[in-house]
């Protein structure tokens, strides 16, 4: 699990919230965004535009199967480095 902060400063409206989907598809492993008390599959765009993750937001990535770690490393550093 790692935590971090959405740099991008309009969140993952429908463009970065799509690009993650796909960077996800990429892992074995099922990958969860959580932010407080809401989770979402980050393989499904809708699960992830229900979030309205905007930014600033403090999300954590977490991920369960084969390849966790690589996916949760992977995913934090393309968050990381989204721009809109």
């Amino acid at each position: 699990m790692k935590e971090i902060k959405i740099n991008n400063p309009t969140g993952l409206h429908a463009r970065p919230a799509s690009q993650l989907v796909m960077e996800c598809k990429k892992f074995e492993s099922e990958i969860t965004l959580l932010r407080g008390e809401q989770s979402a599959n980050a393989k499904s765009i809708m699960s992830i535009m229900a979030m309205a993750i905007t930014g600033g937001d403090m999300i954590e990535i977490s991920a369960d199967g084969p390849d966790a770690d690589a996916a949760v490393d992977a995913i934090a550093s393309f968050l990381e480095a989204l721009e809109d």
